[in-house]
């Protein structure tokens, strides 16, 4: 008798809490739909995961509109600067295999010499491009024109005055990683000016830099003797079996891909990224899933991507009150290898670009996907409706 109360018992909270966690997908689902509809968000994608499994997983609105299709878990998009992360496992990778460390001076890689015109004496080390305190500066004018956009000529008006005030050209003759890296940092390259550098010696100022993070991918690249994108697919993507995610739009994943929109009612033409590893990845949340439960699996010390000391030292907080460069606030965060380190306990990144968004965020118990094919400026309101409801997933009955 005592076996078969034990037994009930077990049923019993069992059933309750398999109850509470539908109740919590079940509000899930309706804030996320609210949110949708009240921001005119074209489409978006939610993950959601435990140590174990993809505990939520659904795609809300459209990846295209006019066709009525879907956006679901496998729909495609570029995730912007989450791409970040991968330079981070990339390099991490490239530290055990010997090619170079943080400390490395750059200049002893790299086939083309970078010097700080405000600082020439300085030496620019990999940590620097790491934390985005290199001295090396996005310049918006120059940068912008390396967006790649494809398809016939644009012709709705609003479109058009966005893409004129941020530059949007993409009349670059330097159009490879080296060709573009090599223009903009030498002295002889036909995009260099000393604007494209600060005056502030490495590690001392933060200056977000996209293009300091493409170097850093570059790096890897002249050691290893292979492409970027071939070393991700090599140490990353095969082996978490991320079958349709790719840097290029290819013919495999662009029937799969969302539309980009500027706002519900524009269609943004697809683009490419000149800079690729600094944000030009395309993935689905459910491949994304099988990343950030290996980060999560790094913060337990059993992923097999990386070694563990190489994961403590990916995730480790670089900077103290004492350290901490100018421009930067130790507020909301610090910085690890790329990776944010935030203050309330998750680590992740963020993504924005024309026609996207995308937020990953985990610790070691909770993981959490957001994209989006509109490009979402505040979001304070889906990141707070996903971290109220993600502990509680997380914590469902296996």
């Amino acid at each position: 008798m005592t076996y078969l109360k034990s037994i009930f018992f077990f049923v019993l909270v069992f059933c309750c809490l398999t109850v509470k966690s539908q109740n919590y997908q079940d509000s899930l689902r309706r804030e996320l739909t609210d949110y949708l509809n009240k921001n005119s968000i074209p489409g978006l994608s939610v993950s959601i995961l435990n140590k174990n499994k993809v505990v939520f997983k659904e795609g809300f609105g459209y990846a295209d509109i006019a066709k009525k299709q879907t956006y679901t878990p496998r729909t495609i998009q570029n995730i912007g600067s989450v791409s970040k992360t991968f330079i981070a496992v990339s390099l991490m990778k490239a530290i055990e295999l010997g090619y170079l460390d943080l400390e490395t001076d750059i200049n002893t890689i790299l086939p083309f010499k970078i010097v700080n015109p405000y600082l020439p004496d300085e030496i620019i080390k990999v940590k620097y491009l790491t934390t985005h305190t290199s001295g090396i500066l996005d310049n918006q004018e120059i940068y912008n024109r390396s967006y790649r956009f494809e398809g016939p000529k644009v012709q709705n008006e609003l479109l058009i005055k966005m893409m004129k005030e941020n530059n949007y050209t993409s009349d670059l003759n330097d159009t490879t990683l080296i060709t573009f890296l090599k223009a903009y940092l030498t002295p002889q390259g036909a995009l260099y000016k000393k604007e494209n550098f600060s005056n502030s010696k490495p590690g001392k100022r933060a200056s977000y830099s996209n293009i300091g993070s493409a170097l850093a991918a570059f790096l890897i690249e002249v050691k290893s003797g292979m492409s970027f994108s071939d070393f991700t697919q090599q140490y990353i993507f095969k082996p978490l079996r991320m079958k349709n995610t790719n840097w290029f739009r290819t013919k495999q994943n662009a029937a799969k891909q969302a539309v980009p929109y500027l706002t519900a009612d524009i269609v943004l033409p697809f683009y490419h990224l000149t800079t690729y590893p600094d944000g030009g990845l395309r993935t689905s949340a459910a491949e994304l899933s099988l990343y950030v439960r290996e980060m999560m699996k790094m913060l337990n010390s059993n992923s097999g991507l990386i070694e563990s000391t190489s994961a403590i030292e990916m995730f480790k907080p670089v900077f103290t009150l004492q350290s901490v460069p100018e421009n930067m606030s130790l507020q909301t965060r610090n910085k690890g290898v790329f990776w944010n380190i935030y203050n309330d306990g998750y680590i992740g990144h963020d993504g924005d670009d024309p026609g996207a968004s995308a937020n990953i965020l985990f610790n070691k118990t909770t993981g959490i996907i957001f994209m989006s094919n509109i490009y979402i400026a505040d979001r304070t309101k889906i990141l707070s409706i996903l971290k109220k409801y993600a502990p509680l997933l997380a914590a469902s009955p296996k």
